[in-house]
């Protein structure tokens, strides 16, 4: 067995049991803790909702190891089981020329893996979520945004395929250089193409109505001394009751969005702090932090695969006896993965120190009484759960621990 394969494979077995082990601890501690409110929290949350949400958090958990073991089985058929192989030699029959092979084998290789992991995503939507009051997506709703988000990726990713295949054929040996920059260019399109024209076809945006709420963000954004296209409410109720705020887009056309679910539930002053909140990963240059990052791991990826499509053994070794270019994106893209999720846990400790970073800017320009008390509204109305394994939460968790998060608040109020 070739060595690549071998390292593949333990990488791969390895994932599988760290994220399943790391899943059965997470399990494990909601059962503990399901019936006791934390005593910080006990005040604002029953019994009832503590629970619900163990229940909630514990049945998205299940699901998550089934779609593990699919996942792996599918990575697994498609390299060492010889589907891609099977997939490329097919596609390979019908003549179209070198690029256009690629962009179809790809295309394929994109749907089929969709098609295999819809039935539980419709599980999750339709029965996890519905049984636990957040979906509000009807299945005519779920199958237009279905059929937009598959219109969407042809549309945008078709052009890039085929762009990235052409400079690997025709662009020499620096062809990843190249390669690398027409991704970040294409990145950076989409950054500022999102907030303007493809969230729009999802969901409907409004500015916010006059009244104290608006008021209260124009305090805000004149104390942070920053300036947008605005502030955007989005009918997030139309597909699920979960509440939510973000930041998009750069430049002149970045723009913070609020759930109306969250402007619902939420009094003015504490609509007021996780506006700060956002504004802090902005003002923090957090968003240019991950960004920049990105695009650094991207440029190391493309040199990386630069390298492999140069050598039939990287080929042979996940199951394709045929070099080409598609063959390289297509493994790359699948391989890739399996070795670094290692990288995970300090991805996800580098977001939980913007996230305490953007809470004390919050404090600083709002109040952190009032971002506490939001997030504990937050943390009942979504079910998210106060008790999580500290091991599952330290590789999985982009956020703080409820807990961690409302005592380093508290103390600074």
């Amino acid at each position: 067995m070739p060595t690549l394969t071998f390292s593949f494979l333990v990488a791969l077995a390895a994932m599988v049991a760290v994220r399943w082990w790391l899943a059965t601890r997470q399990l494990g501690a909601l059962a503990r803790h399901r019936g006791e409110v934390p005593s910080a929290f006990a005040a604002t949350i029953s019994a009832e909702d503590h629970a619900r949400a163990a229940d909630y958090t514990a049945e998205k958990l299940r699901l998550s190891r089934l779609e593990l073991l699919l996942d792996a089985a599918v990575l697994w058929a498609v390299t060492l089981g010889g589907g891609f192989a099977w997939l490329d030699s097919t596609v390979g029959r019908l003549g179209l020329g070198a690029v256009w092979t690629g962009v179809l084998t790809l295309v394929l290789l994109m749907l089929l893996s969709a098609a295999i992991s819809l039935p539980l995503e419709l599980y999750s939507t339709f029965s996890i979520e519905a049984r636990h009051g957040f979906n509000r997506t009807t299945p005519a709703l779920y199958l237009a945004d279905l059929l937009r988000s598959l219109a969407l990726g042809l549309v945008l990713g078709v052009p890039l395929i085929a762009l990235l295949l052409v400079l690997m054929r025709a662009a020499g040996g620096l062809w990843w250089l190249y390669g690398w920059g027409a991704w970040v260019v294409f990145g950076l399109g989409l950054s500022f193409l999102w907030p303007r024209f493809i969230a729009p076809l999802f969901n409907t945006f409004r500015p916010l109505d006059p009244g104290p709420l608006l008021e209260a963000v124009e305090r805000v954004m004149t104390r942070c001394g920053y300036s947008s296209e605005g502030v955007s409410v989005m009918d997030g109720s139309r597909r699920s009751s979960h509440g939510n705020a973000y930041f998009t887009g750069f430049g002149r056309h970045k723009r913070i969005v609020l759930f109306d679910t969250l402007v619902e539930r939420l009094e003015p002053a504490e609509v007021e702090a996780v506006l700060a909140h956002e504004l802090g990963h902005y003002r923090l240059h957090h968003i240019r932090q991950r960004l920049a990052l990105s695009f650094l791991a991207a440029l190391v990826g493309f040199a990386v695969l630069g390298l492999a499509t140069a050598r039939p053994e990287f080929y042979l070794a996940f199951g394709v006896p045929t070099p080409s270019a598609h063959a390289a994106l297509a493994l790359f893209a699948l391989v890739v993965p399996v070795y670094t999720v290692w990288l995970s846990p300090l991805g996800s400790w580098w977001s939980r120190r913007h996230e305490y970073q953007a809470d004390g800017f919050a404090r600083a320009h709002a109040s952190g009484a009032s971002l506490a008390s939001a997030l504990v509204k937050l943390y009942r109305d979504n079910a998210s759960t106060l008790t999580p394994d500290r091991l599952y939460s330290a590789w999985h968790d982009s956020h703080p621990p409820a807990l961690a998060r409302i005592a380093a608040l508290e103390r600074s109020t």
